[in-house]
């Protein structure tokens, strides 16, 4: 099992890194498609929340090494603390909450606010340090206005993959 787990990891980081090509290297279109987010999110519910944690927070640093996209600083780390977070408590809320009805939504919902949340309070930490401004309005047209398109993607995508992986009873409990 655990094999099995580290391989699937290793598909999704691959997803991860690969996957953000489909906007063309262009940020401001990755930015509302968040085609990153996606095979995070997917290795939580499949893989679990250790797992989740340590892709998401290793995609973004790793892609940003090989491929310049995202920058280090600070996209790339607030990056990795978001997606950790996403990987990390989608995968417990959804070991939690998979038997309840609305489960893989309820998880994902709270997930998508808390790694939002997250990725606010390290990018406050971070732009403060390397002297750029960051505020309430930054936050929220970063986390929420900009990122619409991408969370309806997340939204529609990501529990339709889930329920049909559920359906063929290829989740382990």
């Amino acid at each position: 099992m655990k094999t099995k787990k580290i391989v699937l990891s290793g598909l999704f980081l691959a997803l991860g890194l690969v996957m953000p090509f489909i906007t063309g290297q262009i940020p401001e279109i990755g930015n509302m498609l968040l085609p990153m987010h996606i095979p995070v999110l997917l290795c939580g519910y499949v893989c679990g929340w250790q797992y989740g944690l340590i892709v998401g927070a290793i995609t973004p640093l790793l892609r940003g090494m090989l491929f310049g996209m995202p920058v280090f600083l600070p996209r790339g780390l607030c990056m990795a603390f978001e997606l950790g977070t996403y990987g990390l408590s989608v995968g417990l809320l959804y070991q939690r909450l998979k038997n309840k009805r609305f489960g893989i939504y309820i998880s994902l919902l709270i997930a998508l606010l808390v790694g939002r949340i997250v990725w606010g309070f390290v990018a406050k930490v971070v732009y403060s340090l390397i002297g750029m401004d960051f505020g309430i309005s930054i936050f929220m047209t970063e986390a929420f206005v900009n990122a619409i398109p991408g969370i309806a993607i997340q939204l529609t995508l990501v529990p339709a993959l889930i329920y049909s992986l559920e359906k063929a009873n290829l989740l382990d409990d």
